[in-house]
């Protein structure tokens, strides 16, 4: 049976914290809570309601890329797959809630981000390397043309350095 998923809004506890593993494998946890809130019809005011507090662990790239962009407080859209950690301390046995994050981005609505593409994983990224000459989803890199196609509706009028007509 597979783990059941997560796809949510929540908030950064804490800064999220990178280690290596033996193998030098990057891995982050990042410490989320997910809440609800209302508006009270009566006194307009919004209420906070129940909390969630899961720890999301990333790893590779995505945890570097993470730790480097996010910060506590902000606000993330986050999808992953839930488990339940197990430990035992001092005779105890411990579990707890967790979330093997698989994408985490900050939320536009309350944040700006520059985005730059990252530079190709030295020993693969996330979800196994790509091969040579492979972009997403397993689709050939096509090379860009250096001057765009004679009917692109998009293209420049070179003579006037614009185009005063819609390409519709």
């Amino acid at each position: 049976m597979a783990l059941p998923n997560l796809t949510g809004v929540g908030r950064l506890t804490a800064d999220p914290e990178l280690r290596f593993t033996p193998s030098s494998k990057a891995v982050a946890s990042i410490p989320l809570a997910f809440n609800s809130r209302r508006l009270n019809q009566q006194t307009q005011q919004w209420e906070d309601g129940d909390v969630l507090y899961v720890r999301g662990t990333v790893w590779e790239r995505l945890a570097e890329n993470a730790a480097e962009t996010l910060a506590k407080g902000m606000e993330v859209i986050v999808t992953g797959e839930l488990r339940t950690e197990s430990w035992e301390k001092d005779g105890q046995k411990h579990e707890r809630t967790a979330l093997l994050i698989r994408s985490i981005a900050p939320n536009l609505a309350f944040a700006t981000a520059v985005v730059t593409k990252a530079a190709p994983a030295q020993n693969g990224a996330q979800g196994g390397a790509q091969p040579r000459g492979q972009g997403q989803q397993g689709r050939p890199q096509q090379s860009r043309p250096t001057q765009p196609p004679a009917d692109d509706p998009w293209a420049i009028d070179n003579a006037r350095g614009h185009s005063d007509e819609p390409p519709f």
